[in-house]
């Protein structure tokens, strides 16, 4: 990959272009699917760019790109329980500290932007500020909401906490970006003026769906293939995948039917092993973590699109994926699933897991309907939720505002 950095870049300060560190903690910046879609932008738009983030494996493909600078740290262990993910923000809060600092020693940082969650980086924001640097937070999930889905009975004094964290981000901000109203709403509510958060949906770019190509080989032995794609996370509820596998396939006696689960995370290992404890291993694959291109590969050649989340405040990114895809969607009816997939998907009531397995045997049983609905979602992916419908406004807000005119001109062009 390779990009051309212009000697001046838009709204730059003489022959220097303008500089926008990122700090990124919850995933590496080569796993991270919307900060690649950004540092893409950033890199072509002619900013010069540094990124804090995890080691990785898949950061190779950054390490020689110029006009950006990889500032690595040793990828934590996966915590287990509240202590493990204490541990792991403090040494992510540590690094990040560490390289920002030596960054600003060897110069000026024209903007930071923080992706969130955890919504620990206020203090650097505050001190980013002070040095003239304007702070852009990028909130892509809530922690409050997150501690909700992962206990039923979340502690209450940890909640409060994560609320004043919460508070303290938002306030610290110049400006948020955020991926649906649901979360604006609620970050309004935390204290950021509404005028200083601009939605900028996570939708796919389009060029790299569209490299993609069906292969009957995925579907192994099977008529049919379901794909399941995403993270790993326990309010992820990749358990309900298996549990409308288990429908399908000894409950309603579907034996031509393949499941395809795709990614990796804390529930990979047991997940695997729940296969083999309720007797799926023929029809049930987990992949692991997967390239972009495989995990494309495998929504090209599948019947359906599966969703299991229950979080009412996701726009759940492998829905737009799979719309991108032409794959009708079954997933439960949430406010920001049904604000993106609506008559493109069959939605049904929140946790009935047999009505997510009857929608799915019914859109296996109806070609039409799933060309119908999969259309419908291509043209919505196409005119409005794809990356290159939303990559002006991310430009627009990041670029600094000191004399930033031009550079905003520049960035709509």
């Amino acid at each position: 990959m390779a990009f051309l950095v212009p000697r001046r870049s838009p709204g730059g300060r003489g022959d220097r272009p303008w500089h926008v560190a990122v700090v990124v903690e919850n995933v590496a910046v080569g796993v991270d699917t919307r900060l690649r879609k950004q540092v893409d932008d950033l890199l072509r738009a002619g900013y010069r760019l540094s990124v804090v983030t995890r080691r990785h494996p898949d950061n190779d493909r950054y390490r020689d790109v110029p006009g950006m600078t990889l500032l690595e740290y040793p990828e934590p262990a996966e915590p287990g329980g509240a202590a493990g993910y204490l541990r792991e923000y403090a040494v992510s809060f540590a690094w990040a500290s560490w390289h920002l600092l030596r960054l600003r020693l060897r110069g000026r940082i024209d903007v930071l932007q923080v992706c969130q969650p955890p919504d620990i980086y206020f203090p650097l924001t505050v001190l980013a500020r002070w040095g003239g640097a304007r702070v852009v937070v990028d909130q892509r999930d809530l922690m409050p909401e997150l501690l909700a889905s992962r206990y039923e009975r979340p502690p209450r004094l940890m909640t409060r906490v994560l609320f004043w964290l919460e508070r303290r981000t938002q306030r610290s901000a110049d400006h948020t970006l955020t991926v649906n109203d649901w979360l604006r709403q609620r970050l309004v509510a935390s204290g950021a003026a509404a005028d200083r958060v601009t939605l900028v949906r996570n939708g796919p770019v389009l060029a790299r769906v569209e490299r993609a190509r069906a292969d009957t080989a995925l579907r192994g032995p099977h008529r049919h293939l379901v794909c399941w794609a995403g993270k790993m996370g326990r309010q992820d509820r990749v358990d309900l995948v298996l549990r409308v596998a288990d429908l399908v396939v000894h409950g309603a006696g579907r034996r031509d039917c393949g499941f395809a689960v795709l990614g990796d995370g804390e529930c990979l290992e047991e997940l695997r092993e729940q296969v083999g404890q309720l007797g799926l291993a023929p029809w049930v694959t987990v992949t692991g973590w997967l390239p972009e291109e495989q995990v494309f590969g495998y929504m090209a050649s599948s019947d359906v699109g599966l969703d299991t989340s229950l979080q009412a405040e996701v726009s759940p990114v492998k829905a737009m994926e799979y719309m991108a895809s032409g794959l009708p969607l079954v997933s439960f009816d949430l406010p920001e699933t049904r604000s993106i997939a609506e008559d493109a998907a069959v939605l049904v009531a929140p946790g009935d897991e047999q009505a997510l397995a009857d929608a799915v045997l019914r859109l296996l049983d109806d070609p039409d309907a799933r060309r119908e609905l999969g259309a419908v979602g291509r043209e919505r992916v196409h005119t409005w939720l794809a990356w290159e419908r939303q990559s002006q406004a991310y430009l627009a807000v990041v670029a600094p505002r000191t004399g930033s005119a031009a550079a905003r001109t520049a960035v709509r062009r």
